[in-house]
């Protein structure tokens, strides 16, 4: 985006008439393979949720700038720290399209739960910027509105990978690498089951952690992450074939490396082996880590109806369905 310095984004749209206001929308993803490794360098592979998505709507007023959520409903001057990030998309979209941070009401509503590794801060800042940019008579492009979107899960997440902010707009499965995203083939015909074990993922303090990690043994984490990597490719051509007995046992393993990176927690633990007793071809935590959601593979539906229920009873507080069709728009 034009007029990007670091950190800092500057009004460079090109002046436009005002709607009365705008709606943008996005959705969850859940992370295949990839989380972690991605940090580094590695490919991650991205799939979207567009059973859960999220809307915010701008509308002008004659007061001052003005947020609307099921967290707080007030005035963005007193917004308490923990909307931070979404104040960030707000006032760096005003910015970038050139309008005065007052007269307008940014409301936001959805089913994308907070904190567990689905995207839901990097969705909060596509709709907003969207809504926000249309209300101004401004259509941002991809790389306008990922910057904006770069922008406010810097504040959420400190060094963001890139890939929530491309991926909850995605309409299709993504390969993300090093900043870059791209469509990936899929003939997947089975079904992915989500589970939330209702505890917040702790993303910023597990990437610290690996990379301490890291630092402290370098050679062994470097394998790790090698091995992860390995995964997600070959994963690549599983979702093309659909492979999902391959693609299965990579998820497994994948999840004993993450658990060696220490990204794991005993809830997600607990999920993953009730997806396995219950049948899942494979599953892992999905996302950051530390708790947040685990992703379990089903070859039916039936499989995966059992394996939702064997995960309800093992604590998870809430499950998703992720068929082929909620994959691919």
């Amino acid at each position: 985006m034009a007029g990007v310095t670091g950190r800092v984004i500057l009004p460079t749209a090109a002046p436009a008439q005002p709607s009365a206001s705008g709606v943008g929308t996005a959705h969850a993803k859940v992370i295949l393979l990839g989380e972690h490794a991605v940090v580094h360098g590695a490919p991650a592979i991205a799939l979207p949720v567009h059973s859960l998505t999220l809307q915010a709507s701008a509308t002008h007023t004659d007061r001052d700038l003005w947020i609307d959520s099921v967290l707080y409903r007030g005035p963005v001057a007193d917004a308490p720290d923990l909307l931070a990030a979404p104040v960030t998309a707000l006032t760096a979209t005003l910015r970038f399209v050139g309008a005065a941070a007052t007269g307008l009401s940014v409301r936001i509503d959805g089913e994308i739960p907070a904190e567990r590794g689905l995207g839901s801060s990097a969705a909060v800042a596509a709709a907003i910027s969207t809504a926000v940019a249309r209300a101004h008579g401004v259509d941002l492009d991809p790389h306008e509105q990922f910057e904006l979107i770069q922008a406010a899960e810097r504040v959420a997440h400190g060094t963001p990978s890139g890939l929530d902010a491309r991926s909850v707009v995605s309409a299709a499965p993504m390969w993300f690498r090093a900043g870059q995203a791209q469509p990936l083939p899929s003939a997947f015909g089975g079904v992915f089951v989500i589970a939330d074990t209702g505890v917040h993922g702790r993303t910023r303090e597990a990437v610290a952690g690996v990379a301490a990690l890291k630092a402290a043994e370098p050679a062994r984490v470097a394998g790790i992450l090698a091995r992860i990597q390995q995964h997600t490719e070959q994963a690549a051509a599983d979702l093309a074939g659909d492979d999902r007995g391959a693609l299965g046992a990579r998820m497994r393993d994948t999840h004993a490396l993450l658990r060696e990176l220490t990204v794991s927690s005993p809830h997600l633990d607990r999920l993953v082996a009730a997806a396995d007793t219950a049948g899942a071809l494979g599953a892992k935590l999905t996302g950051g880590g530390r708790g947040g959601c685990v992703l379990a593979l089903a070859d039916t539906d039936d499989d995966a109806r059992r394996i939702a229920a064997a995960l309800r009873e093992n604590g998870a507080e809430r499950t998703w369905m992720l068929r082929p069709g909620d994959i691919a728009a």
